[in-house]
């Protein structure tokens, strides 16, 4: 019998990116704090992320897989947080206008049965095109963009915001790179399909 599957994310977007492998999991909040430390690396950061996501979750799991997940978006060696305000996803947006934005996604499959922990750092490149004003008024307006690192949703609009997308896994830049996980998800003896 297969252990139970656990997400340690409350985020809708990668839970519906899980339902695309599995029919059967549950979601659990990690409450880990997200604070960068100092000279900390981007993909550093979102490995660091994923894998306490994955551990504080296996505390109260202790049968399960679990699945932990960050992203932490770069732009020139700067890290781009989730804007929480309009202003600041403005600021973010005019900021990346024209210029490669780079996501790096950080993935932990932890077996809370036997502490072993697998895990995976992607990293997309999002070319933006030329973004002016009144369109990124227009962008954050319609998508609020609030909690998400870079102030778009490729999901929906956002993916109007791009020259292109240069990636391994289209899934990563959503915040769960699929492929990486399927690939865990069969070396930890789960079976995908």
């Amino acid at each position: 019998m297969t252990a139970p599957i656990v997400l340690g994310s409350t985020s809708r977007h990668r839970a519906e990116l899980l339902r695309r492998l599995l029919a059967d999991f549950t979601q659990a909040a990690p409450g880990v704090d997200e604070a960068a430390r100092p000279d900390e690396a981007p993909a550093a950061r979102a490995l660091r992320l994923a894998i306490a996501k994955a551990a504080a979750v296996a505390r109260t799991h202790p049968q399960a897989l679990v699945i932990g997940s960050d992203q932490v978006a770069e732009l020139g060696g700067a890290v781009l947080d989730k804007p929480g305000t309009p202003e600041r996803a403005r600021r973010q947006l005019r900021a990346s206008s024209g210029r490669t934005v780079r996501f790096h996604t950080a993935l932990c499959l932890l077996d809370a049965r036997s502490g072993v922990r697998h895990t995976h750092v992607d990293l997309t490149r999002a070319v933006f095109r030329a973004l002016g004003d009144g369109e990124i008024a227009r962008y954050v307006e319609r998508e609020q963009p609030l909690d998400c690192a870079g102030s778009f949703k490729c999901e929906a609009l956002g993916i109007s915001l791009f020259e292109r997308i240069e990636t391994d896994d289209p899934s990563a830049l959503v915040g769960l790179p699929l492929i990486a996980l399927a690939r865990l998800l069969r070396a930890a003896g789960h079976p995908i399909p």
